[in-house]
């Protein structure tokens, strides 16, 4: 059976999409479709921005966003997915590609989350670090007992990223190298993503997500908060709205998938951050993955 499974934040670079935009018809017409939906060239940034440009919040997530789908929607009648699965962000790919939300709403409520975010991080101080090289009970553990601080990723056995306020993050990672930890290593990231900070954000989001359509879709979608098989759409809107403030449970929803039957997993977007997290959580599954139209040929 096969995964295919779309990135998150952070997988972004100068150039992105630009091959599909100027050789596939229907990439070029869903990129403008999204130019003219953001009211803004989200295009020129994704094709000629610099890599600061690139980071700019409301730019970043739809880029990926866009990205991801556009290549799924290229594949067309050879998109055939057992399963579906997104990181954080990726998610929202993952549910377009799916058919459970329309790729117009998939911009707009993209945007959206992009947007509500900014305004989250921009009204508390907090951040993030990546803690390597211990066990996920350990890291837990620790978090219980800092104040404001609590596991945000779980990306995969041995990786987890953890969230919370500037001053309780720099305590875990102080208490998490002295447990023994490869890496307790500051994320140059805005705010404390999927974290009771996020609060804010997670309410403006459910808003727009009751406001959008949202049908059951075409494969199970394996969710962030449950790391389960969801195909009611009731659920996976709720699941949707809890993912800001709840953690990604990567590794718990590779592992369901292979559970479940996969043995092949594909990721369509940019870069090979999943490639990577996946074979670091089971060796035993063909992983392989598609950023470029060339990629899609192959």
């Amino acid at each position: 059976m096969k995964a295919y499974v779309f990135p998150g934040q952070g997988a972004q670079y100068s150039g992105m999409g630009l091959d599909l935009y100027d050789n596939n018809p229907m990439a070029k017409q869903l990129f403008e479709s999204a130019d003219a939906i953001l009211g803004f060239k989200l295009t020129d940034v994704m094709f000629r921005g610099s890599d600061e440009e690139l980071r700019q919040t409301k730019v970043t997530q739809p880029a990926i966003f866009l990205h991801s789908v556009v290549l799924a929607k290229v594949l067309g009648d050879k998109f055939l997915p057992d399963m579906v699965a997104g990181h954080s962000l990726g998610e929202f790919s993952a549910l377009v590609a799916a058919g459970a939300i329309s790729f117009e709403d998939g911009v707009r409520l993209v945007s959206h989350r992009a947007m509500a975010m900014q305004r989250a991080c921009e009204a508390q101080p907090s951040t993030m670090a990546a803690i390597v090289g211990l066990d996920d009970a350990v890291v837990e553990k620790v978090c219980s007992e800092v104040d404001g601080v609590v596991p945000a990723n779980y990306n995969c056995p041995g990786q987890l990223v953890i969230s919370g306020s500037v001053d309780g993050i720099d305590e875990a990672c102080k208490r998490l190298s002295e447990a023994g930890a490869k890496r307790a290593l500051k994320l140059a990231v805005s705010g404390a993503f999927h974290s009771p900070f996020m609060e804010a954000a997670r309410a403006e989001l459910a808003d727009a997500i009751e406001h959008t359509v949202f049908s059951a879709p075409r494969c199970p979608v394996y969710q962030n908060v449950t790391a389960k098989a969801e195909s009611d759409p009731d659920v996976i809107k709720k699941n949707l709205v809890s993912q800001l403030t709840s953690s990604v449970r990567w590794t718990q929803s590779v592992r369901a998938m292979i559970a479940d039957g996969a043995t092949e997993f594909f990721e369509l977007g940019p870069g090979k951050v999943l490639q990577g997290l996946i074979r670091k959580t089971d060796k035993n599954v063909a992983v392989a993955g598609a950023s470029t139209l060339a990629d899609l040929e192959k």
